[in-house]
């Protein structure tokens, strides 16, 4: 009996773990692809003084490709939800926009008439501030603020909305990130400026990598030039300090040539004829018929 049991344990285990396996693998998965997304779309982040809203730290510039997303200014409560299904804008809900509009008055889209919404046009830039991903509901969410400097708004309002992508039910845990980010390219594209601006950077850090390695490879250079040098200027030292170190030797029937390899020129030659005779600084060397005859 003890053994059926034993055997029965491993089973129940099994059947126990498959149950609960489906959602930590979902949570996986979209863990994988919330961090994939973060790190394709970089958020940019916003902060407030007496002055009002500004940028502190730029995100990925993104251009509006589609018209349609409704927003409202940075400063302002509400966040309207635009979403974007099989290739159309969604705007806002309809009793949403219409009770704004009895609160607030028609939409504008000049600060002096008094603007509470703003339509997004086609090439607006925008910056990602926030990015969540739902694969229970297939929705990949993603908050956006005009980049008003880009735009050339004035003044600044930084206009706000909330952007859903919905996908097919089931599919946005099979999806790849470069999938998702074609759909999300759809509205919302990657901006060239932001592309040229990495590209920028890239190139300013390969630049400064290059200067760095070059710098590097010249004082090794030098390092090694230098190197070189005090090793010739030690040889040559060495060779100096020896030959100093084992006295030259002068001995009769040497001929001029070889007591000049033993000694050096000669400060003074005095020359009668067949015998000559090389001066040094502490001796003379006497040569008759042009060999060592006498050395004092």
């Amino acid at each position: 009996m003890g053994q059926q049991w034993a055997k029965r344990i491993p089973a129940t285990v099994a059947i126990v773990c498959a149950m609960f396996m489906p959602v930590p693998r979902a949570r996986a998965q979209a863990v994988t692809l919330q961090e994939q997304l973060a790190a394709q779309y970089k958020l940019a982040k916003l902060a407030s003084d007496t002055s009002g809203y500004s940028v502190t730290e730029e995100g990925t510039l993104l251009a509006v490709q589609k018209g349609g997303i409704l927003g409202v200014p940075y400063s302002d409560k509400t966040l309207l939800t635009t979403k974007y299904e099989s290739g159309q804008v969604h705007g806002p809900n309809a009793a949403l926009t219409e009770a704004r509009k009895r609160m607030f008055g028609h939409f504008s889209t000049t600060s002096s008439q008094g603007q509470t919404t703003a339509l997004f046009k086609k090439g607006d830039k925008v910056y990602p501030t926030k990015i969540d991903v739902n694969l229970d509901k297939d929705t990949v969410a993603i908050n956006i603020v005009e980049c008003d400097t880009c735009n050339k708004t004035d003044p600044t309002s930084y206009n706000k909305a909330n952007v859903v992508f919905q996908f097919p039910h089931g599919s946005l845990a099979k999806a790849s990130a470069g999938d998702v980010e074609d759909t999300i390219g759809q509205l919302l594209a990657i901006s060239d400026d932001s592309q040229q601006q990495d590209q920028g950077s890239q190139q300013q850090a390969q630049n400064q990598n290059q200067n760095q390695n070059q710098n590097q490879g010249q004082n090794q250079g030098q390092g090694q030039g230098q190197g070189q040098a005090q090793g010739q200027g030690q040889g040559q030292g060495g060779g100096q300090a020896q030959e100093q170190a084992e006295p030259q030797t002068i001995q009769m029937g040497m001929t001029t040539d070889q007591v000049q390899q033993a000694l050096g020129t000669p400060t003074k030659i005095v020359n009668l004829g067949p015998k000559q005779i090389y001066v040094y600084k502490d001796l003379k060397v006497t040569f008759f018929g042009g060999k060592v005859v006498d050395v004092q």
